[in-house]
């Protein structure tokens, strides 16, 4: 007999719990973590809004919303523990739509921080007196 308060990946074997897999996968570096988003709505598995302690297999379909960015991506493989980048990488293939539209999203925010100016970084000893000097003036 099982208790309540096992995992559910240990009744169903190849299918792992949603909050398990993301931080397994590498795409938060806490199960409370991966648990927050779920909870926020930034995960989809198969079109629907999940609970985290949805069961995953390979050959789900989930689109993961991280800042600006959105991952869709393909399930190939289920984890419980997590490992190496390399490993992780095995677990999942992001669609190239989406990566795609990932890197035009990428150069999009490039471009919008390019116009900050402040290329220069903080201004120098002699920046700062001659701003001194037109404060001065104008007072």
């Amino acid at each position: 007999m099982t208790s309540r308060h096992e995992d559910d990946e240990t009744e169903r074997p190849g299918r792992i719990r949603l909050d398990k897999w993301l931080w397994a996968a590498r795409f938060y570096k806490t199960r409370a973590l991966s648990a927050e988003a779920i909870g926020a709505g930034k995960i989809e598995v198969n079109g629907e809004r999940a609970k985290r302690s949805k069961l995953i297999q390979a050959g789900d379909t989930m689109r993961i919303r991280m800042g600006p960015y959105e991952h869709v991506i393909d399930v190939t493989g289920v984890s419980g523990t997590r490992g190496s980048a390399a490993i992780a990488a095995t677990l999942y293939q992001e669609t190239d739509a989406s990566r795609k539209a990932r890197e035009a999203m990428a150069a999009h925010v490039r471009a919008m921080n390019a116009n900050t100016g402040y290329e220069s970084g903080r201004p120098t000893k002699k920046d700062r007196r001659d701003i001194e000097k037109v404060r001065r003036r104008d007072s």
